[in-house]
């Protein structure tokens, strides 16, 4: 406790952040701390999970005494323990999941399995005070792509997802395709500033009528296709029309599925999580159309779009409010559902 007030010491191991971090009641992060792998994985053109596993085996402990002294707390202070169980790298997963138990046993203390997803909602209760279900959420990452009811803190409904490829997945294998590098989801965003997404047309695919599902993989294809047909024919290719083009795809049915979703719901705000929120067209297109329909908007800045410990400690902290607490049996479910 802090001042009467509720400690909760996260972690978060999912893909390749080592993140934790220290939250009072919740919603105010004292500590938010995140050892990236990004340069490590550049070299390999995305995350390989056994170099990402054994990287959070040497920094985790770091992390979290890094996060207890930034917050100014001692671990005798933490009330509450928090971490992702899932979805993830399992190997990944494990080495956060062994932590937070250990340190769990070693306190006494309650141990909290979080949903990585549940996680990225719940980054937008720590910026945003006045933000309360009920919401339609869009969670938009490299490994997921959904449209989520959100009733309550606790209690969310997934209303739609991808098919085949994530948003984010999509806009690495692009990126790749056009030689701009890893992770490709900014880089995307930074050159298509620079195109026209009229130069060059990709299909959109809303699938059939009615359905809130996703399909990136087309749209994949039709870019490697169209630059394969270009290299054929010894034209010269704009990558910065081909980038604006993709995204333009990409997004519009991203927004209009969102947006309709939170119409026939009887939804007012849309929240946007995940690490493809950090996104500027994403975000411009949904402000736009949210203020078309009167509803209101809302999204985390960028380092609470990445994956961060900060929001598992948010969505810990709920739980535990509403009595669910996990035991030491707790284990790591690569696949997990939401």
């Amino acid at each position: 406790m802090k001042d009467g007030k509720l400690l909760t010491l996260a972690i978060e191991s999912s893909c390749d952040e080592t993140a934790a971090a220290v939250m009072l009641e919740g919603r105010c992060s004292l500590s938010n701390i995140i050892s990236s792998q990004i340069d490590i994985h550049k070299l390999y053109g995305g995350v390989v999970p056994e170099i990402a596993s054994r990287h959070h085996l040497d920094n985790v402990n770091r992390v979290v005494g890094q996060a207890i002294d930034e917050a100014g707390v001692t671990f005798e202070d933490i009330d509450i323990i928090g971490v992702t169980y899932g979805p993830g790298l399992v190997g990944a997963l494990l080495i956060g999941l062994a932590t937070a138990k250990a340190y769990a046993l070693a306190g006494d203390k309650p141990l909290i399995g979080v949903h990585h997803i549940q996680g990225h909602i719940c980054a937008n209760y720590i910026e945003h005070k006045e933000l309360k279900p009920p919401f339609m959420a869009l969670v938009i990452s490299g490994g997921h792509t959904n449209i989520v009811e959100v009733t309550d803190y606790n209690k969310c409904h997934v209303l739609g997802g991808t098919r085949d490829d994530a948003a984010g997945e999509a806009y690495d294998k692009v990126a790749r395709v056009l030689g701009l590098g890893y992770p490709g989801g900014p880089l995307i965003d930074k050159l298509a500033r620079e195109g026209n997404p009229e130069a060059v047309q990709f299909k959109r695919v809303f699938l059939e009528k009615g359905s809130l599902d996703f399909s990136f993989s087309g749209i994949k294809t039709g870019v490697l296709n169209y630059i394969n047909s270009e290299e054929q024919a010894d034209r010269e290719i704009n990558t910065a029309d081909v980038a604006a083009g993709f995204q333009a795809a990409v997004l519009e049915v991203i927004v209009t599925k969102t947006v309709r979703a939170a119409i026939d719901m009887n939804k007012d705000k849309i929240v946007l999580a995940g690490g493809v929120a950090a996104n500027s067209r994403l975000r411009e297109m949904f402000e736009e159309e949210c203020d078309k329909n009167h509803l209101k908007l809302y999204y985390p800045s960028p380092v609470l779009c990445t994956d961060n410990a900060a929001m598992i400690g948010c969505a810990a902290y709920y739980k535990y409010m509403a009595g669910e607490v996990s035991d030491l049996t707790l284990d790591a479910i690569p696949n997990l559902k939401l």
